[in-house]
């Protein structure tokens, strides 16, 4: 099942955080800004985006130590 959520990186320490939980995972974590979709594995894929933005964040797996970093870095 596809989820997603809503999070904002403000320090280059919180894009590595949240890249190196993002790697942990099994599966694909994809980190969204208008039309421009990026693997959120890839520090500088991140670094890449407009971090003044909100980003969405797409996953369909579950694993507790990337969704506690979520939970740090979500937006209403």
């Amino acid at each position: 099942m596809q989820q997603e959520r809503k999070i904002k990186l403000h320090t280059l320490q919180e894009v590595k955080d949240f890249v190196l939980a993002a790697t942990t995972c099994d599966f694909d974590v994809d980190v969204c800004y208008n039309r421009v979709v990026v693997d959120g594995k890839s520090i500088l894929g991140i670094l890449g985006m407009d971090l003044n933005r909100v980003l969405t964040v797409q996953f369909s797996g579950c694993n507790n130590g990337f969704e506690d970093i979520l939970d740090k870095y979500s937006v209403a």
